[in-house]
């Protein structure tokens, strides 16, 4: 990757998939699937795609592109069934083409499935071993194809689905929420940590009783679907059409480890956490940051829109007023038009706008969720000075990220990540900040309102809490002196 393109890319840890599915009889669970699926794109813009199932045949269409560009009301008319699995992806293993969109549909003895993965496996290599001396036929490059085959495997050794699929999860290490359709059932799982979210619901009346499967309760809310409870870290549920309730199983237990960057940044914050949503969270993070990193300043403004809650939350605490002083671009998304580099140096415009008359002659606080390689954020504070601010105090609701991540986040090599190479100082220096503080680690947690030991906080202290191949580990961890890294 070129540095120019490096710095085209959001200063952010980069999106995690969506997986969404429906099983409702009588209904059009293609235009569901792909309403749940428009409420999930914030966790991936590179390709979309709906599997239907209509008897024991299945109809699948997936393209790169948002979900509205892959799919209009031609192509949904052309989908009916009782059960739909779809998938909004961003890669994470596996390059961005059409062959690893998903779901991944395959035949089986006992008829065809389709599987969605939201996560990342840290045993790919070793699992693609296996299933090539099978002489399965890979088309892809993703690790959700190896839990296709993995499964499909066990179904044609003469398991059953739900025994399948219990072993097929068995030989995966790392992050798995899957959403897997069959012809009878529809089957949810979530791997033992339950690093990746996934919830179900339900909705209907007269008798009807349909199920859906949703990575974040936002896809529930826009098919009116009631939110019932999470997939728990290590079950399998079983729906089947008509059951008033599913069957669930415990496959794996293991210490719960929710990725800490879905509460702050990755989920939508209207989806909902431990019994509230995440809007409440990140407001109550900003009133802790507040409190620990103090300062004197005339205006409070959020960088929209995940900066928005806790910037409102620190206004609340500290008594500084909020203002929109920053205007996003709401119709902004990933464009194969690349900028010129005259454009490139006009910096951040194209999405974020400041508002001098707002600004001009103020001392600024800025909250943002989270530093990754600081490109955009120095642009960022030198768009707020042009605009007339007097000083810029930045102030970021989560912790310095200091560890890439391997459960199915983005966040480039640890050689990246500023702060992994660079003191406090050196990065207010950097960024062109007058002052800098991030949120501590235990305000982020107790925050949460959850015991700590609840949450994956990989990123920000290197304590992985599954073993990883040495190959993944050590092509992120470049940096860590070689005792550390062994250790961590």
């Amino acid at each position: 990757m070129s540095t120019a393109d490096r710095d085209e890319r959001p200063d952010k840890p980069e999106e995690a998939c969506g997986v969404f599915a429906v099983l409702a009889p009588g209904q059009q669970v293609a235009n569901l699937t792909y309403f749940g699926l428009y409420a999930l794109q914030h966790r991936g813009q590179e390709s979309a795609g709906i599997a239907v199932f209509n008897g024991d045949k299945v109809r699948l269409h997936k393209d790169m592109g948002l979900v509205s560009q892959v799919f209009d009301q031609d192509v949904l008319a052309r989908m009916p069934g009782v059960l739909a699995v779809g998938h909004n992806r961003y890669s994470t293993t596996g390059s961005s083409r059409v062959c690893n969109a998903q779901p991944v549909v395959l035949m089986t003895r006992l008829g065809p499935f389709a599987l969605a993965h939201n996560g990342n496996l840290v045993n790919a290599g070793e699992l693609r071993e296996a299933i090539a001396a099978t002489d399965a036929e890979l088309t892809s490059t993703t690790d959700s194809e190896l839990i296709a085959f993995a499964l499909q495997e066990a179904v044609n050794g003469g398991l059953g689905w739900k025994e399948a699929i219990r072993a097929a999860a068995g030989r995966c290490r790392g992050a798995f929420s899957l959403a897997i359709g069959t012809p009878g059932a529809l089957f949810a799982l979530r791997d033992g940590h339950g690093i990746r979210p996934l919830v179900f619901g339900s909705f209907g009346e007269d008798g009807d009783h349909h199920w859906v499967v949703s990575s974040e309760s936002c896809g529930l809310d826009i098919i009116g679907a009631t939110y019932l409870d999470e997939v728990a870290p290590g079950e399998l549920v079983q729906f089947r059409a008509g059951d008033l309730e599913p069957e669930r199983s415990r496959w794996s237990m293991q210490p719960t480890k929710l990725c800490v960057f879905e509460m702050i940044y990755f989920a939508r914050p209207d989806s909902r956490f431990f019994g509230e949503s995440l809007y409440s969270y990140r407001c109550r993070i900003g009133e802790v940051l507040a409190r620990e990193s103090a300062v004197e300043a005339d205006l409070v403004i959020g960088v929209p829109d995940s900066g928005i809650p806790a910037a409102i939350g620190f206004s609340q605490a500290s008594g500084i007023p909020f203002a929109d002083g920053l205007i996003k671009n709401r119709y902004v998304g990933r464009t194969f038009i690349q900028p010129t580099q005259a454009m490139r140096e006009a910096g951040i415009r194209v999405k974020l706008n400041p508002l001098p008359d707002v600004l001009s002659g103020k001392r600024i606080v800025v909250i943002d969720d989270s530093i990754v390689r600081g490109t955009t954020s120095r642009k960022l504070v030198a768009a707020l000075r042009e605009a007339g601010a007097t000083e810029v105090h930045m102030r970021i609701s989560s912790p310095p990220v200091t560890h890439p991540c391997f459960y199915g986040i983005d966040t480039d090599n640890q050689d990246q990540l500023i702060a992994a190479r660079l003191s406090l100082q050196q990065i207010e220096a950097h960024l062109g900040v007058d002052s800098l503080a991030y949120l501590s680690k235990e305000g982020m947690v107790e925050a949460a309102h959850a015991a700590s030991t609840n949450f994956c906080t990989a990123c920000f202290d290197g304590k992985y809490p599954i073993e990883m191949e040495e190959e993944m580990r050590s092509s992120k961890l470049m940096l860590e002196p070689a005792g550390l890294a062994a250790s961590l």
